[in-house]
Parts: C-alpha cells; sequence; structure tokens
C-alpha cells in the first residue's frame, strides 16, 4: 500500500535528539529531512538510521517556518507529519493522527497529546492568541479525554492535509521564529477548516537539543519572538494596532532591562533588552526573515 503521510522535520544541530525521532518512526514512513546549516553530526545520523531520506540542506539557518516550507513543497502524500526532532512517537501515534483525518475530514489539522521526558502532560493546545491569558500561560489546564476541536495546536508535532495547505499555503515567509503555528492556526481557521486534538495519539516531547544556550541565542530568541508578536498582531489588526503594541512593548521591555541592570540581573536584562529591540524593529519595518524579498510571494 502506498504511503499516505510523509514526515517532514527541520534540523539545526540537533544531533543529541533526533536519533530519538527516526527510531520511533515506522520504517515505511517516507521522511524529508530540511536542514538549516547544522554544523553538529545531525545530517551523519539521518544518513545512518535513514538512507533513503531526502535531505534539503541549506547553506544558512532559514528559521523554523520558511524550511518547513520547503519540506512541504516536496511532499506528494495525501498528509505531512510535521515534527520536530526532539519528538518521540509513541508506537500507534501516526495511525491515530491519520484515522482522526478520515474521520473529521472538514479538519485541516490534527495534534497528538504531548508528554515531557518524565511522562508528565505537556499540554498542546489552546484558544487562539487574543483569548489567551495575560500572563501567557495556556488556557487550559487539562487534556481531553476524546478528540476535541481546538483554536490552536502546537507546531512541534501536527499533521496537515496538503490539499488544503496547497489552497491556503504553507507558512509565513516574513516570521523567522516563534508565532508560525499561530499564524498557520489562524489562517486554517479563517479558511473553515477545523483543529483537532486526537487524545488517542501521544508523543514525547524531549523540549531540547537543538541549540546551544549563549549570549546570542538568547538575543535571537527573545528578539523574534518580540518581533513575530507585533507582525502577527500587525497582520490581522493592522497597522495601526500593530504599531501601538510595538511602541507599548519597546518602552516597556527597555523600562524592565533598565531595572534589571541596576539589579545586577544580566540575564534577564539582555532578555528584556532583546525584547524592547525585536518589537521596535517590527514597528519601523526592519525585517526577520533570512529570505530575500524577490524570494517571497
Amino acid at each position: 500500500m502506498a504511503a499516505r503521510t510523509t514526515l517532514v522535520t527541520i534540523t539545526h544541530n540537533g544531533g543529541l535528539v533526533i536519533g530519538g525521532l527516526l527510531k520511533s518512526l515506522p520504517k515505511d514512513i517516507p521522511l524529508i529531512v530540511v536542514d538549516n546549516a547544522s554544523t553538529d553530526d545531525s545530517l551523519d545520523i539521518v544518513s545512518e538510521i535513514r538512507p533513503d531520506a531526502l535531505i534539503i540542506r541549506n547553506s544558512k539557518g532559514l528559521g523554523y517556518g520558511a524550511a518547513a516550507s520547503q519540506g512541504l513543497a516536496k511532499v506528494d502524500t495525501e498528509f505531512a507529519l510535521l515534527a520536530n526532532p526532539d519528538a518521540v512517537m509513541a508506537e500507534g501515534a501516526i495511525d491515530a493522527l491519520v484515522d482522526a483525518a478520515d474521520t473529521y475530514r472538514e479538519a485541516a489539522m490534527f495534534g497528538p497529546i504531548h508528554k515531557d521526558a518524565n511522562g508528565h502532560l505537556e499540554l498542546s493546545h489552546d484558544v487562539e492568541l487574543w483569548k489567551r491569558r495575560s500572563h501567557g500561560k495556556l488556557a487550559y489546564e487539562c487534556a481531553p479525554e476524546g478528540p476535541a476541536c481546538v483554536e490552536f495546536l502546537s507546531g512541534a508535532v501536527n499533521l496537515v492535509r496538503m490539499n488544503v495547505l496547497s489552497t491556503v499555503g504553507f507558512y509565513d515567509p516574513e516570521i523567522y521564529l516563534y508565532f508560525e503555528d499561530d499564524d498557520m492556526c489562524m489562517r486554517l481557521r479563517k479558511a473553515g477548516h477545523s483543529l483537532i486534538l486526537v487524545s488517542a495519539s501521544v508523543v514525547t516531547h524531549l523540549n531540547g537539543g537543538s541549540v546551544r544556550p549563549n549570549r546570542a541565542y538568547y538575543w535571537e530568541k527573545f528578539w523574534n519572538i518580540a518581533w513575530s508578536r507585533i507582525y502577527f498582531e500587525t497582520k490581522y489588526k493592522g497597522r495601526l494596532a500593530g504599531s501601538y503594541l510595538g511602541v507599548t512593548h519597546c518602552a516597556r521591555f527597555a523600562g524592565k532591562a533598565l531595572l534589571h541592570g541596576l539589579t545586577l540581573q544580566r540575564k534577564k536584562g539582555w532578555r528584556d533588552l532583546a525584547r524592547s529591540a525585536g518589537s521596535l524593529a517590527a514597528v519601523i519595518g526592519v525585517r526577520a526573515s533570512k529570505l530575500p524579498p524577490e524570494n517571497i510571494r
């Protein structure tokens, strides 16, 4: 029987974890690996465990969404399963997602239950961004016992219908990191498609292994979190709303950075300075994407 699902994963120095993902996959599932300029042994591990994998090598990191779109463009099966390299599939997890897709044909995205390395529940569904709690935590405190229609599914692992994505489009190429999954969920729902959390599908999310934390990493992370949040606001609520939020966040995080500096909390100060800079950059039109403008349509 021809495969119905292709797995797409994005690597960036994920050698510590990607072996676990690959070993947890059915041996006959087509695999596409998009590498964002890894300098470790990530691709050696892929070649050893899955020599049949299609590997796309980027000479520089393009971020998650742009790289995922590269992989999706190569998928010729009915579904694509996007999975971070630090995810491990439980037995039957992929089949449960496909079964849900066959049951809920109006839905476009299907997400599994996430557990951490200790087996504890890691909530991976939520309401849309503007309905979330002000302190940033998920709106839900527990996972449902059966399938549930939700407004947001984590981008760490999800199954998507390729015929829907061919109409709605792949990931927004202007977003380098963060909120690309919010944007995808928003666009699928606006196009009239449901998102389903599938309780019968379980994955372990190890949360790490793809980065080497340092000052440059923390700056990039929090700069992009801030930039993408303002971009998202502008995209869906307009330039005025985005500018207002951006200026507010810029001032707020600059003040926090100064306070942390005075109290010698250097790590927090660096984080908030990056947030302030990212917010300002979004307001004045600095791009986060590493793709040339002429490559974005």
